[in-house]
């Protein structure tokens, strides 16, 4: 699929809505370069749960998704929880990256596993930096919140999206099919 560019390292970070539909977008783009990508989604509980969109289409297309996520930090005891499956999703992301058997890989809400301490920081974006260079590394899109200055180092590309505004905040107005999930 690549000819001479070079692999990018991709960040969709800030408080507003659309960090996670910008790298499905990213990853519908480079389907269509007949690209070969994966998505390993951090936090969120299990997509196929919540009736995603996003997760039903990129099945139904092909697309490796491995979930490394049990829900929102603070509810019961999915810290620790979300600790170990961080590392265990960091765990086959390397693998992934080393098999050079992706054009592309997404990497969702992966800015939480640094900023919540599941991961080292330095360790991630010293891995990232050491590999970027060699042969067979895809384009990384990343996605969440509080992306830290060592992550946006790296990063080759970073877009912060801004609420201005949200539907979510009126209490008449639930979590909606297409928009949310």
């Amino acid at each position: 699929m690549k000819a001479t560019q070079s692999s990018l390292i991709l960040i969709y970070t800030g408080d507003g809505k659309g960090k996670t539909s910008a790298a499905v977008g990213q990853l519908i783009r480079a389907l269509g370069h007949d690209a070969r990508c994966a998505v390993a989604q951090f936090i969120k509980k299990d997509p196929a749960l919540l009736d995603s969109g996003e997760y039903r289409l990129l099945k139904q297309l092909g697309v490796p998704w491995k979930q490394f996520g049990s829900g929102f930090s603070w509810e019961g005891d999915n810290d620790a929880k979300n600790a170990e499956l961080a590392k265990k999703g960091w765990q086959q992301v390397k693998r992934w990256i080393s098999s050079a058997s992706y054009d592309l890989i997404v990497l969702d809400e992966f800015t939480y596993t640094l900023s919540l301490g599941y991961l080292d920081g330095e360790e991630v974006c010293s891995w990232l930096a050491d590999h970027k260079g060699k042969e067979g590394f895809p384009h990384i899109v990343i996605t969440g919140r509080n992306a830290s200055s060592q992550l946006l180092g790296v990063a080759d590309m970073v877009s912060e999206l801004k609420e201005v505004k949200h539907h979510l905040s009126n209490a008449n107005c639930a979590a909606q099919p297409m928009i949310e999930f």
